[in-house]
């Protein structure tokens, strides 16, 4: 924790070692020269560098945090032989039979361990234990799982009932009839889309008794399917993958058009937070491109303060108007009609886990080249449930 404040501080320093840069070379036009800009941009890759090195130590963090936990209640009193009973998925007898037909030690025994779990399309269910480390290692990969409302479902399409119009209070005259005024209700139909990846795996390494295989296919699952997912989540556009947030149909309202095409002023991003009511601004938070962040790091707000400011506490998130800020890849960039800016409460945002994420081994299709794949997917969708919980700024059309 230590090492982390150190490298929050050290970022401050050099951010406030930028913005003094900015201040002190700006011509009368407002530009810098190419010296002082190129000086000015290794500042700035210098606060983007330490501020991932913080995220990512952060993570590591709350990893150990949650792993250095107790497995279990520790024992009072006398045990006894009642209990909770495992089944299914949850025994070790199917997580054991799981891991020795994806290392190819086949069996009678194994193959009939795995009867229980065994899909239409000949993969093998994951055990419960393995699909809790999957979702944990999603999380960590895709950050709007953290922010968004997920559910888990067993089978067939989840419909979630919405209010689509909401009911209203009127002044009335004594013994004056009172107008009916009712809530209306819609619906939003959770689908299951499959999205899949084919990890490949030598001979040598799966043969090896030291090599880690639950861990290696963890990691790159998360890697691999947790960029798809965020990526629909925010521009899906709903055929055979979720319905992003950005989309034209179904996602977030435009709260802002910007003057430019090329450009996004302070006062824009004033009039896009409080363009999202009162009710949904409490959790509300920035979505953008690390380009978009930029851009935004040179503005001023009216009192001549920067809007982005970097955390100096742990757990802190840095900020741009007191907002947290959070950045994605998969967030257009800043030019002619691309939404550019996110700003609202995810968790209007529903995501539907089907469970049961499926492993299947491949073990002839790259066998000439001393490998086996190792074909993973799970089914989910996601769609965002009151468009009103969610304003985008979106630039000028060229």
């Amino acid at each position: 924790m230590n090492k982390i404040l150190e490298l929050r501080e050290k970022r401050a320093k050099v951010w406030e070692d930028a913005k003094a840069l900015l201040d002190s070379k700006r011509g009368g036009d407002g530009l810098l020269s190419a010296e002082d800009t190129a000086a000015y941009e290794k500042m700035e890759a210098d606060v983007v560098a330490l501020g991932k090195e913080i995220e990512r130590l952060e993570r590591q963090a709350a990893i150990d945090l949650e792993l250095s936990k107790p497995t279990n209640t520790p024992i009072t009193n006398k045990p006894t032989t009642t209990g909770e009973v495992k089944t299914g998925r949850a025994t070790d007898e199917y997580r054991q039979a799981f891991w020795k037909a994806m290392r190819n030690k086949h069996s009678f025994d194994v193959q009939n361990a795995l009867q229980i779990g065994t899909d239409t399309e000949g993969g093998y269910l994951v055990p419960d234990e393995f699909e809790r480390t999957l979702i944990q290692s999603l999380e960590e990969a895709n950050v709007l799982r953290t922010l968004c409302n997920i559910i888990s479902t067993s089978y067939g399409d989840r419909k979630i009932p919405v209010v689509a119009t909401k009911g209203t209070a009127s002044w009335v005259d004594e013994e004056g009839a009172i107008p009916e005024s009712d809530d209306s209700f819609g619906q939003v139909t959770l689908n299951a889309y499959k999205v899949a990846t084919m990890l490949k795996v030598s001979d040598e390494l799966l043969n090896d008794a030291f090599f880690n295989l639950e861990s290696y296919i963890a990691a790159q699952f998360a890697r691999r399917v947790g960029a798809a997912e965020e990526e629909a989540f925010l521009t899906g556009d709903g055929v055979g993958k979720p319905t992003g947030i950005l989309h034209t149909t179904g996602g977030a309202q435009v709260g802002v058009t910007s003057a430019s095409a090329t450009a996004i002023t302070a006062d824009e991003l004033i009039d896009l937070i409080y363009s999202l009511r009162s009710p949904y601004r409490r959790n509300a938070v920035l979505i953008m491109n690390d380009s978009t962040i930029k851009t935004i790091r040179k503005l001023k707000d009216s009192q001549g303060q920067y809007l982005w400011q970097p955390s100096l506490v742990a757990g802190t998130p840095d900020t741009i108007l007191g907002k947290r800020v959070i950045t994605s890849e998969f967030m257009p960039e800043v030019a002619a009609s691309n939404k550019t800016v996110i700003f609202g409460d995810l968790s209007y945002y529903w995501i539907a886990d089907r469970q049961g994420r499926t492993f299947k081994r491949l073990n002839e299709l790259f066998a000439a080249t001393g490998q086996v794949g190792f074909l993973a997917s799970q089914r989910l969708d996601g769609k965002l449930t009151l468009p009103e919980a969610i304003k985008v700024l979106q630039q000028k059309a060229s």
